[in-house]
């Protein structure tokens, strides 16, 4: 059985993921935010990376234009369209593919140096799954980057109540707070498949003049890195 919910991928497939000051701004609003909580711990630069539920490409074309060889899965169809149709505008070159992570990984154990997964785990029954799945994917030594909402009642007031009801920065209906993931949990997740945590970091955003920035504070978004050990039969790249 998949490791999806239809109704999940039907709030992203059809969306103008592209349009200024469309359903989809505020990710574009936070990616500087979170390419640099990327960039502190990765070189981009002629890694291979994948982005698990790319969307329309939002962070997969980031990874692109910093040199990365960026491949990006998802399981909404017509977001993909968006997102080849953007990258092939935009001159770079992305390999997207309708697939599932775990079907990915049982074909490509060990290819990426990179992973990023931000503002996904929310959305899917098994987080869990997706997380095996990327540890998989990983050559040893390769990076994780994960992204959620943690579980608070704070939580649940503002990036709920607020963000999707009174400021309109989301569009209604995006987030479930029962699906909502603590940064216990989501380490827990790591850990059970051997995923070394290395660094947490929480992100805020200003809906007013809409500008992100990473704290300490891990109430509600958060980011999280993570490395996958060395072999004993492998060696750093110096």
């Amino acid at each position: 059985m998949q490791n999806v919910a239809q109704d999940e991928i039907n709030k992203f497939d059809q969306q103008d993921w592209w349009q200024p000051n469309g359903s989809f701004q505020t990710l574009h609003d936070i990616n500087p935010t979170r390419f640099e909580f990327i960039t502190q711990f990765s070189q981009l630069n002629g890694c291979k990376a994948l982005d698990v539920g790319c969307g329309g490409g939002i962070i997969t074309e980031g990874l692109a234009k910093r040199g990365a060889i960026a491949t990006g899965v998802d399981l909404a169809i017509g977001a993909l369209e968006v997102a080849r149709d953007h990258a092939n505008t935009t001159g770079l070159t992305i390999d997207y593919q309708l697939s599932t992570v775990e079907a990915l990984a049982d074909l490509q154990p060990e290819t990426y140096d990179v992973i990023t997964c931000l503002e996904m785990l929310e959305h899917v029954p098994d987080p869990q799954s997706i997380i095996r799945a990327c540890a998989k994917l990983l050559k040893p030594g390769g990076k994780i980057f994960l992204s959620t909402i943690n579980r608070t009642f704070k939580a649940k007031q503002l990036v709920i109540f607020a963000a999707e009801n009174i400021l309109k920065v989301v569009p209604k209906g995006t987030h479930d707070y029962e699906k909502f993931i603590t940064p216990f949990e989501l380490c827990l997740y790591c850990e059970n498949v051997d995923l070394i945590v290395k660094e947490t970091r929480g992100m805020s955003f200003n809906p007013f003049n809409r500008v992100a920035y990473l704290t300490k504070d891990l109430s509600m978004n958060y980011l999280l890195y993570a490395e996958k050990p060395l072999t004993d039969h492998s060696t750093e790249v110096k």
